[in-house]
């Protein structure tokens, strides 16, 4: 059970929410100012006064006054017209997040809605009642209006749900998970759809498996080097201490420790002076993708930590119009995460590129035996090439990019609902990329072997991967033994199975900073 008040909710938390439906609870701590905040906008709309975003028109319509009997009208006539996004749906896991980041947000006591309309959202997350809500739509400002539309429709017994893996009408969900349906009070619709929820929760899936991409590219760009005889020289801590950028340590470190009593590797000038780039620079590429990453889930951290409502209601009962739905503060970092990711997809596929060229590796062609009659991985290489260069132009900033709406009042937006959907995709081809290196990595170590008569044994976090990868893959011997995409399943479930991680973490502490 995880207590949220609205101040500590981690990302790691908010992942156990997300994919693990652990159940969530509200802090007792937490409920008087929401209900301080509700009275507030019960007192504004007993004394007619006329206040923004509670008894009046929205956005460009802010001029027109709300009748007090019209008010629950307006609050369902919201969501049902904001309710405008299209495309495909998002992940159980990413609607499972933004509810949980909404009632973190909603829990500061400034959203001025009552505490039984938060509970429901909480029953919903603990039931398992997953809002309908398309992944297209969002400009970002004023925050994610129309998805968080859709997620709130299902509360109205409007729109719809999944529910036990059925997609049903959101009253029929509802109804099967044994929730009521609602009516919205005043204010209620705002502190719902207005903020920056959805793309913070596609933001910060995409940060935490950033951070485990970040290690296995680590632990893949150590398997190639040995495989290569790559000369470890490069990652002695007195040469990164007189740079010291954190992720550049951290990586240094990674590899010598992944590395440690390898006699795949050499020394300067044992083999040759100085090794390629894509082998010699990896903490510092590495690196500085790491340091991304870390911004990046610190402004995570942050934002599920926030009110990001419009208008806010203080402790004091003012009612304080400002920009806090506004995406800008994510869609920059997003961003920033889409491409540090796409560098480690980059770097990684020249790494591939390496390995397979047999004027480069000493190694057969395509590593495989009978190169000619067997095409062996040459055309695995042309996959991640396509890969690694579809996320060059994904890793184009989104956030540099803006759109009027709304009668010209919404005249600067952060466009970070597709910052964030940009970054997950970079994440998702990445994953494949470095899959991919690992399984090459591995066929090349067994080459290298041979070609060394068996005298080679690797480093003590590298045989702990490639133990985890032969569980998965074995080593291909011609075409005809194989269909390639089954074998790049399987290398993808490398990573996805958490295993390579949890074995390589029992030899080696793989660091981020």
């Amino acid at each position: 059970m995880i207590v949220l008040n609205g101040n500590n909710l981690t990302l790691e938390d908010l992942v156990k929410i997300a994919r693990f439906h652990e159940k969530v609870e509200i802090d007792e701590s937490a409920k008087s100012e929401v209900e301080k905040s509700r009275k507030f906008v019960e007192e504004i709309v007993e004394e007619e006064r006329v206040v923004y975003g509670i008894n009046t028109g929205f956005g460009s319509l802010s001029r027109v006054s709300i009748p007090e009997e019209d008010n629950a009208q307006l609050q369902e006539n919201l969501i049902r017209t904001h309710s405008s996004g299209y495309g495909n749906p998002l992940s159980e896991a990413e609607v499972r997040a933004s509810i949980a980041i909404r009632i973190n947000s909603l829990l500061k006591g400034v959203s001025g809605i009552r505490l039984s309309t938060i509970e429901l959202l909480v029953a919903m997350l603990n039931k398992n009642v997953v809002p309908f809500i398309p992944e297209k739509g969002s400009l970002g400002a004023s925050g994610d209006l129309a998805p968080l539309a859709h997620m709130v429709l299902p509360m109205l017994g409007l729109g719809k749900a999944y529910y036990e893996g059925e997609l049903l009408k959101g009253a029929e969900a509802m109804k099967r998970a044994g929730l009521k349906t609602i009516k919205l009070a005043a204010k209620e619709g705002l502190a719902l759809i207005n903020g920056t929820t959805i793309l913070t929760a596609t933001g910060a899936l995409a940060t935490y498996d950033a951070i485990e991409l970040a290690k296995i590219a680590d632990i893949a760009g150590a398997l190639s080097i040995e495989s290569a005889r790559g000369i470890i020289d490069a990652f002695w801590e007195e040469l990164h201490t007189i740079r010291p950028h954190a992720g550049n340590l951290a990586t240094a470190k990674n590899m010598r420790e992944l590395l440690e009593d390898s006699t795949y590797v050499t020394h300067t000038a044992q083999l040759r002076v100085q090794d390629a780039y894509s082998f010699r620079c990896i903490p510092q590429i590495h690196g500085a993708s790491k340091d991304s990453i870390e911004y990046v889930k610190e402004k995570v951290e942050i934002e599920i930590n926030s009110a990001t409502d419009n208008p806010i209601v203080t402790g004091e009962g003012h009612v304080i119009s400002g920009g806090n739905f506004h995406g800008e503060p994510m869609a920059q970092p997003l961003d920033f995460l889409a491409i540090a990711v796409s560098e480690l997809g980059n770097v990684s596929e020249r790494r591939i590129e390496r390995l397979i060229n047999t004027t480069l590796s000493g190694m057969p062609s395509f590593l495989v035996k009978h190169p000619g009659l067997n095409s062996g991985f040459m055309i695995t290489q042309y996959a991640a090439a396509a890969i690694v260069s579809e996320n060059k132009t994904l890793a184009h900033p989104a956030s540099v990019d803006s759109i009027t709406s709304c009668e010209n009042q919404e005249d600067f937006v952060s466009m970070g609902q597709w910052a964030a959907r940009k970054a997950r995709e970079v994440v998702f081809n990445v994953k494949r990329v470095l899959a991919t290196e690992l399984m090459i990595a591995a066929q090349a170590v067994d080459f290298r072997r041979e070609m060394e008569n068996g005298k080679l044994h690797l480093g003590k976090g590298t045989q702990k991967a490639y133990d985890v990868i032969r569980d998965f893959v074995d080593f291909i011997e011609q075409d005809k033994d194989i269909e390639i995409y089954d074998e790049l399943e399987k290398a993808t479930d490398i990573i996805d199975s958490g295993k390579l991680l949890e074995e390589v973490k029992k030899s080696v502490n793989l660091e981020l900073k």
